[in-house]
């Protein structure tokens, strides 16, 4: 991906792939990263049609870490306290 038309063609060659749920490009590294339930094989033979094809790795999505997802809902508790102590403002 040398260019944007380059980047959108291959954003393109991807979207039409059944089981694709998300792509995101990185132009700075040169890579177009897929996610989703798909076949591999798939990805690859329609991505060649634009360029060169590497494959880095396939496999389940990353999740985040445990703890992240405990801050955030530590975080959330903490807002909707505060929602609930704030006095509601009288009507005229």
């Amino acid at each position: 991906m040398t260019d944007d038309k380059t980047k959108q063609k291959a954003i393109e060659a991807a979207a039409d792939i059944f089981g694709v749920d998300s792509i995101a490009a990185d132009m700075k590294e040169q890579k177009l990263i897929v996610i989703g339930m798909m076949d591999a094989v798939a990805v690859v033979k329609k991505l060649k049609k634009v360029g060169k094809v590497d494959l880095i790795s396939v496999g389940p999505a990353k999740e985040e870490k445990k703890e992240e997802k405990k801050e955030e809902k530590k975080e959330e508790k903490k807002e909707e306290k505060k929602e609930e102590k704030k006095p509601e403002e009288p009507k005229k």
